[in-house]
Parts: structure tokens; sequence; C-alpha cells
């Protein structure tokens, strides 16, 4: 079998809704998932919801500045809890549902019910909001709807420690900007486009000239990691300046994908970014990309870079994964060959056969 091409999984895993329905359960609803920035909550009561795989869900401050999260629906008859996201601290000091104004504590506890006390021997722990297991990952909190999942520091080894040192005011940083990026395309494909750089050179001229020596560009796996590492371009070539002498990695650019949805990328310069995608249906994604800056200051430099990425690797991509979309959904194509150097290195997809094991292996096969 060594003799034999490396394909790739088959057509079917990125047009069919079907399957895309047994995603949500297989793969978004056991997988360590973003759910927002820590900054967004900063008192006691604030809030916010989201979902994950048509999930609802809700972050809040506690008491202790503990942030819990919890599914976001009324143990009486489901009626949504909370929208968007506020304070609940200023009205009440409660979790209140609008429907018949049962209420909780901010700790997921219930509280107290109208007329409650006719209800005969409630068990009360059932009444409880259900929590949902969430980590704070250096400012940023993921979720994961399995209970018995592992914790993050195992799924990406060595992660938290590498982003500190590369970043060592991680936990000081606050987002400036969020850039909203709709793609036609499959999560897979928008994922597998990003984990690769062998269509850089040929696509991504501002980022292979400007930012990164492509020569340089490697990717490794690491847990459930992928590790993107490359040199920074020379200086009078970088499109921003950078203080060599102000970390020593400032030379460098690395990123840490963390399977399934989200990336933390740094810059030379260490320059923090994300990307995080958020999955609309089998065909829709939208791409949101976060940049940081101490305490949220405004920063002309960090402004433009947002910018030029928008502008240039961005639009890009859009191009590229839009049209891989619609080559899926040829009659002419069913299934294609990976290019894997095993030396790894620029022009292999090495990255994308690793994927595709770990999407197999939570898909069942």
């Amino acid at each position: 079998m060594d003799n034999e091409p490396i394909l790739t999984i088959d057509k079917k895993f990125y047009i069919d809704s079907q399957l895309y329905e047994q995603e949500k359960e297989s793969i978004m609803m056991k997988t360590w998932q973003f759910a927002g920035h820590s900054s967004k909550l900063s008192e006691l009561g604030d809030y916010f919801t989201f979902e994950i795989a048509g999930q609802p869900l809700f972050c809040i401050k506690g008491t202790d500045n503990e942030i819990g999260c919890f599914y976001n629906v009324c143990r009486h008859r489901a009626h949504e809890l909370l929208k968007g996201e506020g304070n609940c601290k200023r009205a009440s000091n409660l979790i209140i549902c609008p429907y018949h104004g049962w209420s909780y504590n901010f700790d997921g506890t219930f509280k107290a019910g109208p007329n409650f006390k006719v209800v005969p021997n409630p068990d009360l722990d059932k009444l409880c909001l259900t929590k949902v297991r969430l980590e704070n990952f250096l400012g940023f909190l993921f979720v994961n709807l399995d209970p018995d999942a592992k914790p993050m520091d195992e799924w990406f080894p060595k992660v938290r420690e590498e982003l500190s040192d590369f970043v060592p005011f991680i936990n000081q940083l606050k987002p400036i900007k969020w850039v909203e990026i709709p793609e036609e395309c499959n999560w897979k494909v928008s994922l597998e486009n990003y984990s690769e750089c062998y269509h850089c050179s040929i696509n991504h001229k501002t980022f292979t000239k400007g930012v990164v020596r492509p020569s340089t560009y490697n990717v490794k796996p690491q847990g459930y990691c992928l590790r993107h590492t490359a040199e920074c371009q020379n200086l009078e070539r970088m499109t921003y300046p950078i203080d060599l002498e102000s970390n020593p990695h400032a030379g460098k650019y690395s990123s840490w994908c963390l399977w399934p949805l989200f990336v933390f990328q740094v810059y030379p310069g260490n320059v923090l970014n994300t990307y995080h995608w958020r999955v609309v249906d089998v065909d829709n994604i939208i791409l949101w990309r976060g940049w940081y800056t101490i305490d949220g200051q405004p920063s002309d430099i960090i402004g433009k870079l947002a910018i030029q990425d928008r502008e240039t690797t961005v639009e890009e991509d859009i191009g590229l994964v839009e049209s891989v979309q619609r080559g899926l959904k040829s009659a002419g194509y069913d299934q294609g060959i990976l290019v894997v150097d095993p030396g790894f290195g620029v022009n292999s997809e090495h990255s994308i056969q690793k994927l595709q094991q770990w999407y197999s292996e939570y898909f069942g096969g």
C-alpha cells in the first residue's frame, strides 16, 4: 500500500446535507469549539449567547469571578432564556425566563417560579440549567458539548505554553476588530485551504513576498493541532514595521490550527490574530477574523494590517474555496490525490492527510 497514491476523502462528504447533519453530532458536539473572548464578560452578570451545531448556549460571568456556560433553555417548558448579549445583574441579579418568570442563579441553580410551592416533591437538582464544559484558554473561551471530553491541553499539547512564549502579553489582549467573511463552501474546504501553503506562491503574492518566506514554511501535527511555522521576509520587504529585538520570536510566523474550527495565528512582530469558522450549512460558512491589542487600544498598524489581510489573502482565498466547492459538485470529479512529501515542507499536503484522518476518526471512518 505504500506505493499507492494517497487519496482525498470522497466528494460526498463536502456536498451531502445529510452527512453534514451527522457531522454536527459526531464532530461539532464532541470537539472544542470557540465561544467568544473573555473580555466580553468583565462584570458580574455579563452574558453573551451563541450556537454550536444548532444548540443554543450562553456564557455568563458569575460570582467568585467564575465564567459558566449553559444550554440556553429554561427547564420549565423549553423557552430560550437570553438573547444577544447584555447583563442580568442590572435588572434582577438573576437569569429570568421571559415566558413564565422562572428564575435561576448565575451558577445555573434553580431559584424560584411563580406559584411553584404547589409542585409536589420537586427534584430541584433536575431543575438546574444544563451546564456545558468550558475552558478559559489564555482569555479565549472554548466549550465542548461532550461532558467526557479530554481537557484542551491534552487535545492540543504545548499550544498554551508556545502561545504564551510567542505572545507574552496574550492575557492582556482584547479584540479591536472582527472581520466577518461569508464563504460559499463547505467548512472542510476552507479549513483545508488554510492548512496547506502548497497554493501560496501562486495565489498569495502579498503574503509570500511581504510577510513570510515561503521556502521556510512548514506544517506539522501536534495532537489535534496543526502547527504552521515560517521565517519573516527581509525587513525591507515587509509590508509593516516590526522590531526584531522586542521578542525572541519577533521574526517568525507561527499559527496553531485547533481542529476543527479555530486558529491562533501570530504574524511577525508578535501580532496575534485569529480565524474562527462558523458553519451555516453544508456549503456555507462565515469566517471570523479577529485582531487584538493590549487592552483593546487602537493601533494604526494593526488596523492597516487587518485591511491588507482582508483585501489580499482573504479575498484570494474566497475565490479559491468557492471554486473548489463548485468543482466538488461536478460530475467530472469524485476523489482527488494528495501530494504528500515525507520531508514535509511548503509543497506538501501532508496536513490535509492529517485533517482527513481526524475527520474519519470522529465521523466513524
